[in-house]
């Protein structure tokens, strides 16, 4: 024990270890009866500490069209992968391509898709500078905020899990020019994408024939078709119950506001219905 356990650090090990040198030849509950006997015990390794997501930048305001998140779920039977857009904040499912590849040329493509869908295009222009695009080309935190308290505030941030095409300097560069900033999340960290996470499941999970299909020109008409579904009709739980359309394009305080009105008023109606029932 004294020479091996550190090393073992199992009853089981440390039985066959004595045979294994030629020592002992004993059962693992014979070792594990030994060491209870002689009050000894394996010490537990030692486990890594719990790391905390690195917060969003203060500059990225929590409205829509401020901070965008993706990232690429596969769909086997066709063969194909599909890089998905979303704004983080509405939840409203942007865009997305499909394609048997996963490079840094899918992300320019979807993002270019993007960016005219939502009219920023225009807005790029209008701010170019190059000292912003200095800066988030070095993927500094620090030469950004710079340029952050100078008034050159980027596009948009973009989030994204640390697979390679995120992580490229294709990918940095194209992201650079149109103004836009990247944040990673931690790796081997599923939860830090939790938002678009959600989605490929509620997608996949909603639509399951979209697993079944075979033909990819088929799987890119059905997402299409999804998306508008998911974006224009579909209720939203961490949203209030209302449609990422309408949250996306300022409509869901109103709704919001509208139910708890018509909450209180129904409420107001059964309580006065109440009392002329027993005035009666």
């Amino acid at each position: 024990f004294n020479e091996w356990g550190e090393i073992d650090r199992s009853h089981r090990k440390l039985a066959h270890r004595g045979s294994y040198l030629g020592r002992v030849w004993v059962s693992a509950s014979t070792v594990r009866r030994v060491l209870h006997v002689a009050d000894l015990h394996f010490r537990p390794r030692p486990r890594p500490g719990k790391s905390k997501r690195r917060p969003f930048p203060a500059w990225a305001e929590y409205t829509p069209n401020s901070i965008w998140i993706f990232d690429t779920t596969h769909f086997p039977r066709a063969g194909m992968a599909v890089l998905i857009i979303q704004d983080l904040v509405s939840r409203k499912w942007i865009t997305e391509i499909v394609s048997v590849e996963e490079t840094s040329t899918q992300v320019e493509v979807c993002f270019l898709a993007a960016l005219e869908a939502e009219g920023l295009l225009e807005v790029i222009d209008a701010r170019d500078t190059a000292q912003l695009r200095e800066a988030l080309l070095s993927g500094h935190p620090e030469q950004i905020e710079r340029a952050v308290d100078g008034g050159q505030v980027p596009l948009l941030l973009a989030v994204s899990d640390n697979g390679p095409q995120m992580r490229s300097h294709s990918t940095r560069e194209f992201l650079a020019g149109v103004h836009i900033a990247q944040h990673f999340g931690r790796p081997h960290t599923p939860t830090d994408q939790a938002w678009i996470e959600t989605l490929f499941g509620h997608v996949k999970g909603e639509w399951p024939h979209l697993e079944k299909i075979v033909d990819p020109g088929d799987l890119e008409a059905e997402l299409d078709h999804v998306r508008e579904q998911y974006n224009s009709v579909r209720l939203h739980a961490s949203i209030g119950y209302v449609t990422p359309d309408d949250e996306h394009e300022g409509r869901g305080d109103a709704i919001r506001k509208a139910r708890r009105d018509g909450l209180d008023q129904a409420r107001q109606e059964r309580l006065d219905h109440h009392r002329r029932s027993r005035g009666q």
